[in-house]
């Protein structure tokens, strides 16, 4: 076995295994880091998972008349967050590709300064990709003071192209949930 071990041709096999199975490691290493953004982009591009979608603006979209949509509003605090949180209203009823405004109120119920981040959805699911906030506290960690309460503005639109889709025809009430979770203080935040 040692003597085959000293022929240059299986040494340079040994080489080529060896570059192959470095190569794989790293490249599963690798996927391992791109596959949270990459599942994030997916998710956003096609709704998945009642992933909701993100505007400036309203470009080319135009209330459809008589054509509208019920929006439901849910909000949930996790656990050991110390806020009251509750939208001001439950339900709007929207005419689809206009423009809505509902607020969330937010409450530290704690004595000292809390940071918390939402995370939502909308069902069902293949909603999500019809759902377009332009504007709303989700897109950036909120501090409130202690006692501190706050009102929460998300501007949104429900897309007319939701009425064209074979998966939505049923469709008559979409529900916007958010649940906020602390955020854990760090060492680099300054």
């Amino acid at each position: 076995m040692t003597a085959s071990l000293s022929n240059p041709a299986m040494q340079a096999k040994l080489r080529r295994t060896g570059l192959m199975a470095l190569s794989i490691a790293l490249g599963a290493f690798g996927l391992g880091f791109a596959s949270v953004p990459l599942y994030r982009y997916f998710c956003q591009v096609t709704g998945f998972g009642g992933t909701t979608q993100r505007g400036e603006t309203v470009p080319g979209v135009l209330p459809v008349a008589g054509k509208t949509m019920s929006v439901r509003f849910d909000s949930n605090v996790a656990p050991g967050m110390p806020w009251q949180f509750k939208p001001e209203h439950t339900t709007q009823t929207v005419e689809i590709g206009a423009r809505a405004f509902t607020t969330f109120i937010a409450k530290n119920m704690s004595d000292k300064p809390v940071t918390g981040t939402a995370v939502f959805n909308v069902t069902p699911t293949q909603s999500g990709i019809y759902f377009t906030k332009i504007q709303c506290f989700c897109f950036t960690e909120q501090t409130l003071q202690p006692g501190q309460e706050v009102r929460m503005p998300v501007i949104y639109y429900v897309d007319p192209k939701i009425l064209d889709d074979p998966d939505n025809k049923d469709t008559q009430q979409i529900t916007l949930s958010y649940t906020f979770n602390p955020v854990e203080p760090s060492a680099n935040r300054s």
